[in-house]
């Protein structure tokens, strides 16, 4: 599906989008209803997870999902969206199509019914969204070593890095102090897939919560 843009203006602001979100999720047909249960958006991506039930109460059968016990089958969806020339457009695709923005909640997840093939796209989706969010979000001070050297824009590499902050008028942005020179770099989120904690802030600022943490290794 190509992308489709409004000549109207009105879908400006958040509740505007969330609003034709919503509108695009619904549907009423003459044996079946679909309406949105949760939407949430992740930069300029819509996570949606739609619920379909049938008109006359029956069970809904379907050939990717498993019905749930009230009849029903909830799946997900991804809307990606921009603006140009003041217009919106959106471009929409069901989970079991394997789309390629997989951010969406974990929250999100429990809202839709379970999968009848292991082996789906739909799965495969669900599953890169989960490793996306099992990314730790570091705090301030956490010493990290990265899963693999990240090469930097002068061709040096890094891999030990400390989570600290700079300023941007009134902003905190987060950047990471590197081990070896003491420079600040920016690190995408993908770039901390798979590190591992070296030392916690909090633990070397509280005795007794390093000794907890200490516990816990």
């Amino acid at each position: 599906m190509g992308w489709l843009f409004y000549t109207d203006r009105r879908v400006q602001t958040y509740a505007d989008e969330k609003a034709e979100i919503t509108r695009l999720c619904t549907f009423h047909g003459d044996t079946r209803k679909t309406e949105l249960v949760k939407a949430c958006k992740v930069g300029s991506t819509w996570y949606a997870a739609a619920r379909v039930t049938s008109i006359d109460g029956s069970p809904v059968e379907d050939t990717t999902y498993v019905t749930d016990a009230d009849g029903s089958i909830s799946f997900g969806a991804v809307f990606l969206t921009r603006y140009d020339d003041g217009c919106w457009g959106y471009k929409d695709m069901e989970e079991s199509a394997g789309p390629n923005e997989s951010r969406a909640p974990l929250g999100l997840f429990e809202l839709l019914s379970d999968l009848k093939d292991p082996d789906s796209y739909a799965q495969d989706w669900r599953q890169r969204c989960r490793d996306w969010a099992s990314i730790p979000d570091y705090e301030e001070g956490d010493k990290i070593r990265l899963a693999a050297p990240v090469t930097l824009t002068d061709g040096s590499t890094c891999q030990i890095v400390t989570a600290t902050h700079y300023r941007r008028g009134r902003q905190k942005r987060r950047c990471y102090r590197i081990e070896e020179t003491g420079w600040l770099v920016r690190l995408s989120k993908a770039s901390l897939a798979g590190s591992e904690l070296l030392s916690s802030a909090k633990g070397a600022a509280s005795p007794v919560l390093a000794e907890y943490l200490a516990g816990r290794e």
